[in-house]
């Protein structure tokens, strides 16, 4: 079992929960998407994240749904474990582990209201799921509401056993990982391996600023492999002209309410979802949303030669 490191590297996709027409977890599409993910070259899974759908699903679903995961792939897999309260917390991250994942992912709740309220509740999420289990703090202030500045992130990466990276999606956010990298310099704080989310939006700078790649979700992950590949190769023109042509489909995708179903109508027309339905509560693309992300796609298949679709 290949376990998460201060060290780790590349990219992490973020895989969608796929859905039969009747709501019913879809496991051909989700062994399809697995096998898609393993040939893009990425480094990692991360499954139940926020647009895994995970409050939708039941204990028993979501663990059902990483064990098969788990069994059809070699490549380490990261869980998010978020939930209300510690208990079912540890319980998901218990079973999980037992399966192989190679790391737990957890969110603050949003009723944090001070920095040590912050650092105190990630030191009693360590300590119920077992301070040798390997811990992603998510910091993604413009969905839960809660703002960790560098020096708390400091402080849970000293304090807390098993913290070992840092999921980044803080907007704006790249002084933040330069920060971050200065304190770890001086010497202030461990070092966390950094990936970083929102989508990839900011990716072709977050690299340059120190992140070690990306955990995000982004439908054509290819081209997050790419971009971090070229700038760790110093190419960082190509890494650029390749992250721009991407960036129209990229900001579409951004949209609160609708990214997800963005997202899972291009993987259908990817040919990798039999459908893109979600569970309720869920955004819905109106037709005039579909023809507008058709129009992107086929804008990107003329400048990215490697994109193809089979829908």
């Amino acid at each position: 079992m290949v376990l998460l490191t201060r060290e780790t590297k590349g990219v992490f996709a973020i895989a969608p929960t796929p859905f039969d027409a009747d709501g019913s977890v879809d496991f051909t599409s989700l062994g399809r998407l697995v096998d898609f993910y393993e040939s893009t070259g990425v480094t990692g899974l991360t499954l139940l994240g926020q647009m895994g759908e995970a409050p939708k699903l039941t204990h028993g679903e979501a663990v059902r749904t990483v064990n098969y995961v788990l069994k059809r792939t070699g490549l380490p897999v990261v869980v998010g474990v978020s939930a209300p309260g510690f208990a079912a917390m540890g319980a998901l991250t218990s079973d999980v582990m037992a399966a192989g994942a190679a790391g737990v992912m957890i969110a603050p709740p949003n009723t944090l209201r001070t920095d040590d309220h912050i650092v105190a509740y990630y030191q009693g999420a360590a300590e119920e799921i077992g301070t040798d289990v390997p811990l992603v703090i998510q910091d993604y202030p413009l969905s839960f509401s809660v703002v960790m500045n560098p020096s708390v992130i400091a402080r849970i990466a000293r304090d807390t056993p098993g913290c070992v990276m840092l999921k980044h999606e803080d907007w704006p956010g790249l002084e933040k990982i330069s920060t971050l990298r200065r304190l770890e310099g001086a010497g202030d704080m461990p070092r966390l391996s950094i990936l970083c989310g929102n989508g990839g939006l900011f990716l072709d700078f977050e690299t340059e600023r120190g992140a070690d790649g990306a955990m995000t979700g982004y439908c054509f992950p290819e081209m997050l492999v790419e971009v971090v590949r070229r700038a760790a190769a110093g190419d960082r023109d190509a890494a650029h002209d390749l992250f721009d042509a991407h960036l129209p489909l990229l900001r579409y995708e951004q949209q609160a309410g609708i990214g997800l179903a963005v997202r899972k109508y291009v993987m259908k027309r990817r040919g990798l979802l039999a459908s893109d339905r979600q569970r309720s509560p869920a955004g819905v693309l109106s037709a005039a949303a579909r023809a507008e992300v058709d129009y992107l796609l086929s804008r990107l298949t003329r400048s990215d030669a490697g994109v193809s679709l089979t829908v």
